[in-house]
């Protein structure tokens, strides 16, 4: 059965990543307790620890591996660290805060990097759909450290795609009709991405790429077809159908969440 190869398979936790997200919470904290009036129970850190623990699970922890059983899944966890745990961390940076942060020369160095919000979307948009191209998704798979440099790229682009929504700096928001308009605008680039999938679907079933990968990491016969190894339903064109379906949705909560994280007035 497909749960037994997993449980077999050699399912291990992502120690470096656990070493780095917990360095990232004892400096925020550091910074919070001696450098700031808000308690460590306020709104803020609460959601900057839980953007931190749903990001190393989706991302550090054995169940990040049936990300690779089918479309939908991946799209889920992709969805996940691109639409909610940005705004999340966003979110949990005070604005006294964040114009602290920003006065040290690295930061002020670092934040030339990042694009503008509107350049930083239509990038994300076009490197997103690019990526879930049949094609491009069966040379990244077999090339880890092309896969691993684009995911990265677009989840730094992320965080410049929310930032006029729930930016620690209130002035760098946008406001009412501003703020529809953009948000309006980031679902109809990011469509394109979602149809790729439901257009394959019903055009020509693509197998699943990712598959590779996890038999590669599971104690399976060589002779056995890796293919049967996973429920039908995630070799079928309703595969690709959900996760088209599931992006969208997930984009669409994304924004809600953003929208009222942004609305609230600071701590």
């Amino acid at each position: 059965m497909w749960y037994e190869a997993f449980l077999l398979g050699e399912l291990v936790w992502n120690f470096p990543l656990s070493v780095f997200l917990i360095g990232i919470a004892f400096f925020y904290f550091y910074i919070l307790k001696h450098y700031t009036t808000i308690k460590l129970y306020s709104k803020p850190p609460l959601l900057f620890l839980l953007a931190l623990c749903i990001l190393y699970l989706i991302l550090g922890t054995p169940l990040s591996a049936f990300s690779h059983l089918s479309f939908s899944l991946h799209m889920l966890q992709m969805s996940i660290l691109y639409f909610i745990i940005p705004p999340l961390i966003l979110a949990g940076i005070p604005e006294h805060m964040f114009k602290m942060i920003v006065k040290i020369p690295l930061t002020k160095i670092i934040g030339k990097l990042f694009l503008t919000p509107k350049l930083a979307l239509f990038l994300f948009s076009l490197l997103f759909m690019l990526y879930h191209l049949p094609v491009t998704l069966r040379i990244s798979s077999q090339i880890p450290f092309i896969q691993n440099g684009i995911l990265s790229l677009l989840f730094i682009l992320s965080f410049s795609l929310w930032w006029p929504i729930v930016s620690p700096d209130t002035k760098q928001r946008l406001y009412k009709k501003q703020k529809r308009r953009y948000l309006f605008l980031s679902g109809i680039l990011l469509m394109p991405a979602c149809f790729i999938f439901i257009w394959n679907a019903w055009i020509a079933e693509v197998q699943n790429p990712f598959l590779n990968q996890i038999t590669a990491q599971l104690c399976v016969p060589i002779e056995s077809n890796s293919m049967n190894l996973f429920p039908s339903l995630f070799r079928t064109k309703y595969d690709q159908i959900m996760a088209g379906t599931l992006m969208l949705a997930m984009h669409k909560l994304g924004m809600i969440l953003s929208s009222y994280l942004g609305n609230t007035e600071e701590r």
